[in-house]
């Protein structure tokens, strides 16, 4: 597997502990960065107001498989968390445009740290991407 990052994030959070545990829990802003021989795939992102954001935790510990998540007692396993330590950090986070001027996105609800490796960016659809509630609803 080989993955090239197409941007990087420039954010308020330099590090871990600046960072809020999930994005939406701050509304800080933060600007997403395409590389040039990227940036005809934003081509009318301006249509959409939330977006997808993957990008690389690239100071996350990878060799944890077990962690106790905030405000629990008892370890579990990173994949049953949403805890950056995990063998592929991989960061998920729905934002929100703000703003789009070329090849630059501002953007809230990211929690990423600054000069994090952007991976892909998707559309955010409520009709995919939303599960319904009740049917959310955990064992």
């Amino acid at each position: 597997m080989n993955l090239k990052p197409v941007g990087v994030i420039r954010s308020p959070f330099k590090t871990h502990s600046d960072a809020p545990r999930q994005g939406r829990f701050s509304d800080a802003v933060s600007e997403i960065v395409i590389f040039d021989e990227y940036a005809d795939g934003l081509y009318k992102i301006e249509n959409f107001r939330y977006l997808i954001v993957l990008y690389w935790m690239d100071r996350a510990s990878r060799d944890k498989l077990r962690v106790i998540p905030p405000g629990e007692n008892e370890e579990r396993g990173v994949f049953t968390t949403r805890s950056p330590s995990r063998p592929n950090p991989i960061g998920l986070c729905v934002v929100e445009v703000l703003e789009v001027e070329k090849n630059r996105l501002k953007v809230r609800w990211l929690d990423a740290l600054d000069k994090s490796p952007v991976i892909d960016i998707k559309v955010y659809s409520p009709e995919i991407d939303c599960v319904n509630q009740h049917a959310a609803q955990q064992p």
